[in-house]
């Protein structure tokens, strides 16, 4: 098999051949048809992100080994199965559920894997889908892709489940309220998509990049608005029709959070999904005055992957934007998103 590894915090990746990989007990090996790139792919390349105050995480001293295969956001077809795997339909495509947790705890036996303590995440703690083949511990972590295309499916993955569960934890003002979106790359339009599809209000994007509220509005969004504007949160407040009950900040950076606290009105929910880094930015004060909740929200749920599957082979979710590259070019697509060059979702393919 051939993959891109990491062998060094902070180096690039290397193209490398590997021996083909043999299914234990309940395992399957997925042929990659094709694989996301993600932020959370700059992070593990960089080694960790910063936590502000001078802190940083480091992945190798949180017990991340090295080398390994990034790639989280994985779809193929089963190439062999282990002995405990039971029947799979080998002609299906399968988008794989890569948040998997040790299967034993009480998180993981109440369905929240993606919350384990001793996460079994692929291309984090396990080897990814940079790469011809992948090892998936257990056949519950396939979903039919049914007639998505691969790159179409891909996404799916991380950018589609983290979106659809953040919105879960907006719903209660999501079909009456405007909400606000920050941050206009691969996981906003996938937002717009989602919100589109469960007909619920089209938010407002804000984003610094140009091409990516243009890309917004061509979406479906309300409005997009510069953060760097002066008038900004007037600018929301406009467009909202009033201060916003709802914000997910798909950046988080200090400066986004701190726009989400100054935009947002009484009683409102902020989500913060993004790892960009730093430290918390608002004035204490503010939290009870505002009777503001602040929620993180972490990737998904196995059961939430499947009820977005199903949405997406029904049709219901517009593709976004997606550019495919060659497998063997992944770390110049890594510096492309880096470099804020992306829209929408870069895929890699072995070519």
């Amino acid at each position: 098999m051939y993959c891109q590894c990491l062998r060094g915090f902070g180096q690039p990746l290397h193209g490398e051949e590997r021996p083909d990989m043999i299914p234990r007990g309940s395992e399957v090996i997925v042929r990659v048809t094709a694989a996301g790139v993600c932020h959370t792919d700059l992070h593990i390349r960089e080694g960790g992100f910063d936590l502000g105050h001078g802190r940083r995480l480091n992945y190798g001293e949180r017990g991340m080994t090295l080398p390994t295969i990034a790639g989280h956001e994985v779809v193929g077809v089963v190439a062999a199965a282990g002995p405990d795997a039971g029947q799979i339909d080998t002609t299906k495509t399968y988008a794989i559920y890569p948040w998997g947790g040790c299967g034993d705890c009480d998180v993981c036996k109440s369905g929240e894997e993606q919350l384990c303590a001793n996460p079994q995440f692929l291309g984090v703690h396990r080897d990814g889908g940079y790469a011809t083949h992948i090892r998936v511990a257990h056949p519950r972590y396939l979903f039919d892709a049914g007639d998505l295309a691969a790159e179409v499916a891909a996404p799916l993955g991380c950018s589609g489940l983290t979106t659809f569960a953040a919105l879960k934890k907006i719903s209660a003002t999501s079909g009456t309220h405007t909400p606000v979106l920050i941050g206009g790359g691969g996981l906003g339009l996938m937002c717009l998509q989602l919100l589109k599809a469960q007909n619920l209000k089209m938010p407002v994007v804000v984003d610094i990049a140009s091409d990516k509220r243009d890309a917004a509005m061509a979406a479906g969004a309300v409005a997009v608005v510069d953060p760097t504007d002066e008038d900004a949160i007037g600018q929301i407040h406009k467009a909202c029709g009033g201060a916003p009950l709802a914000v997910i900040d798909f950046v988080g950076a200090e400066k986004t959070t701190a726009l989400a606290m100054d935009a947002v009105g009484k009683g409102a929910t902020i989500v913060i999904v993004g790892l960009f880094g730093g430290a918390t930015p608002w004035p204490i004060p503010m939290l009870p005055l505002k009777s503001a909740t602040i929620r993180g929200s972490y990737t998904g749920s196995l059961s939430e992957f499947g009820e977005l599957m199903e949405f997406a082979r029904k049709g219901s979710i517009t593709p976004i934007p997606t550019h495919i590259y060659p497998l063997e070019d992944a770390d110049e697509v890594l510096n492309m998103l880096e470099g804020g060059k992306v829209i929408g979702r870069a895929i890699l393919a072995k070519s």
